[in-house]
């Protein structure tokens, strides 16, 4: 066994705003720990964390990256995260492996975008939460309002665990003692106000401390630990990357304060029993003797090893050799070579035990969000963190000809590895749509194709996929006959086409994403042979051809209940393809009598920006049809502008938004739901459709 149990291990994800340290901060911890010669910088592209060659370009990180050192009997991992908005993909594919979440805020920046999304993802996945404010040497006089700031944010219960003195040069313990200097508050109320905070969660030790008046750190333990889990309690630390102030002390915390896998909450699993049953919640148990259970939260393709499979070990024991199951695939899976990843570096491990992150190289069969397990464990799946979706789009196509196949092989690896990208083949618009979070994502995509395997593509903006439906209830008719020698072509049909449920979108309403039910019914209600009940599913078959390709505007159509009330057929001349025309053509006819709409996506946009901006942006998003729905003024003269913008106007936006803010401005955007097109839209886009001739 190695020479640690899982009691020991520490697993922490840095997180944050982008620019506030992370990746300095974690150098700053090896070189204090004696694992690097001299300490690396993100300018020079010399720390071990940013070592891919695009972020030593971008000067930020934009994966995901482990680090793993010793301290006071405690195996660490630390997993450095970016911090960029388009990048909270690979930041949050790391929360399933960890027991906390470490927000890290620069003291010269305070509360950010980022900032507030991460703790609040964290939040919802019940991970217990530390603060680490940076950069304090530089800005020791902002730290009081900074604290302040957090508290206000983030609720009362962000709590000091040390402070910085007059000076910045140094930090006071809060935890252990009860007196001392400090820049702002004082130690002994520091003290009390964490105990207080700490014994609120435990009643029992509540009274204890009611009748002494004082508590020991090792009484306190425990309740710290609980108070952590529920979220009741978050610790602020202060340190400085630079000069290295305070970094003894907040190691210190994380060894022997923030929770091991034993002490944390555990992580959420579905199993299902069959195929038939619900799915239950089941948590894993942190024995090594157990059956095996690892959960894959991510995989990368190494230049030199190929695929690499993170996974975070939940149950038992893997070693070389060992063999486990995966749902789906019926040949079980030999972890050959367990690795231990140190930036990037892998180290082979002999085994790993329950809360151990390690990797498998070269297993083609692993992806993310697959769970490993023993034989005696079947149905079971890692529940899944919810990512944004990607909202930034592109329509491709291959530079070069015969380079399609390497190109959809190469975005497939990094789709696999990014699950904020998506690839799609949009029917409406006939187009190949890359899509990502934001343009710096894109760009970053791009470079990783061209960098990592040598291809490249053209890119342009794509087309808004709009979506048809209807609007009110109708009847359509049509009468397919042809004669050209010899048997011939026949079928009418009579259909009556309505909205489902009331989903498609009159003025003012909003469509959501209809389910298969809610996207298309259809009904027979012939009666007495008037349609032969063999050719019902020619007339099905041509209605959904004419959603597929559109009826009005050439855009996908949905929503929609059709049902099929008359008909007639000839005994000789009708034919499958006779009532598939009959059945298309019908139902086109009706859907142009029941006031036919066109529904464009609408996304949330959260706009952060100078407050002295405010009035440019609002008034820049009113001209582009959006409604602004909610501001809010934060600190450091900043305001979080809410509001819902057609998609359509969202082209170009990073740079209009870099030009009204000086570059100080940033943005996030999320699908929020489709909204009926303006009518001079809907108009110019019908206008403008012109449908293939097809010969009856």
């Amino acid at each position: 066994m190695p020479g640690y149990t899982t009691a020991d291990l520490r697993n922490v994800a840095f997180t944050g705003h982008a620019g506030a340290g992370k990746t300095t901060l974690i150098e700053a911890i090896l070189h204090h720990k004696q694992l690097t010669g001299r300490l690396g910088t993100v300018e020079e592209g010399t720390t071990v964390c940013d070592f891919e060659p695009e972020e030593k370009e971008h000067q930020h990180s934009l994966n995901a990256a482990f680090v793993h050192f010793e301290h006071e009997g405690r195996q660490v991992t630390l997993a450095d995260s970016p911090g960029f908005p388009d990048m909270i993909g690979q930041a949050l594919t790391v929360f399933p492996a960890v027991e906390t979440v470490a927000c890290v805020i620069g003291a010269d920046k305070g509360v950010q975008t980022m900032t507030r999304r991460v703790m609040e993802i964290a939040k919802m996945r019940d991970l217990p939460r530390i603060i680490i404010v940076n950069k304090i040497s530089d800005h020791a006089g902002e730290l009081e309002a900074l604290l302040e700031s957090i508290r206000e944010t983030f609720g009362s219960e962000c709590m000091p665990i040390n402070l910085p003195n007059a000076g910045g040069t140094d930090v006071v313990d809060l935890w252990e003692k009860s007196d001392g200097e400090v820049a702002f508050s004082s130690v002994a109320e520091g003290h009390a106000a964490i105990v207080d905070q700490c014994v609120e969660a435990d009643e029992k030790l509540m009274e204890i401390y009611l009748e002494q008046g004082s508590l020991t750190p090792e009484q306190l333990h425990e309740a710290f630990e609980a108070a952590l889990r529920q979220g009741h309690l978050i610790p602020v630390c202060f340190v400085s990357a630079k000069t290295l102030v305070g970094m003894d002390a907040l190691l210190h915390t994380i060894a022997n304060l923030c929770p091991s896998p034993l002490e944390g909450n555990p992580r959420p699993f579905l199993h299902k029993e069959s195929d038939d049953a619900p799915d239950e919640v089941w948590h894993a148990d942190p024995d090594a003797s157990k059956t095996p259970v690892a959960h894959v939260f991510k995989v990368t393709t190494d230049q030199f090893v190929g695929k690499l499979s993170m996974l975070r070990v939940h149950q038992g024991t893997i070693e070389a050799g060992t063999t486990l199951h995966m749902d789906g695939v019926k040949k079980p899976i030999k972890i050959a070579h367990p690795l231990r990843v140190h930036g990037k570096d892998h180290e082979e491990i002999k085994k790993a035990i329950p809360g151990d992150i390690i990797a498998v190289a070269k297993v083609e069969e692993l992806r993310t969000g697959a769970v490993l397990h023993g034989p005696d464990i079947d149905h079971l799946t890692f529940k899944p963190i919810e990512m944004p979706r990607p909202m930034y789009g592109v329509a491709i196509e291959a530079k070069s000809h015969g380079d399609e196949a390497k190109i959809s092989s190469a975005l497939h690896k990094i789709i696999e590895e990014d699950p904020t990208i998506r690839l799609d083949r949009i029917k409406a618009t006939r187009e190949t749509v890359l899509s990502a979070m934001g343009e710096l994502h894109m760009r970053v995509l791009l470079e990783k194709l061209h960098n990592r395997f040598k291809a490249d593509i053209e890119t342009r903006p794509p087309k808004v996929a709009y979506k048809e439906t209807i609007t009110a209830k109708a009847e359509g008719h049509h009468r397919h006959k042809k004669q050209t020698g010899g048997a011939g072509q026949f079928g009418e049909v009579y259909l009556r086409v309505e909205p489902i449920n009331g989903q498609a979108a009159g003025e003012g309403q909003h469509a959501k994403v209809l389910t298969d039910e809610e996207h298309f019914q259809f009904i027979d209600e012939t009666v007495g042979g008037s349609v032969p009940r063999q050719f019902l599913p020619a007339i099905e078959k041509g209605i959904r051809q004419a959603m597929e390709h559109g009826a009005v505007a050439g855009y996908p159509l949905g929503g929609v209940r059709v049902s099929v009330y008359d008909g007639k057929h000839h005994a000789v001349d009708s034919k499958e393809i006779a009532f598939v025309t009959a059945g298309k053509r019908a139902f086109i006819d009706a859907v142009n009598k029941a006031r036919p709409a066109l529904m464009e996506p609408i996304v949330d946009l959260e706009v952060t920006a100078p407050a002295t901006a405010m009035g440019d942006i609002t008034s820049d998003l009113s001209g582009k049809r959006g409604h602004v729905e909610d501001t809010a003024y934060l600190p450091g003269d900043m305001v979080l502008i809410k509001a819902k913008v057609p998609l359509s106007e969202m082209q170009n936006y990073s740079g209009q938004l870099k030009s009204v803010t000086g570059g100080q401005g940033s943005y996030v955007m999320d699908y929020s739901h489709d909204e009926q097109t303006p009518p001079n839209v809907q108009q110019e886009l019908i206008a403008s459709f012109k449908p293939d001739d097809e010969e009856d």
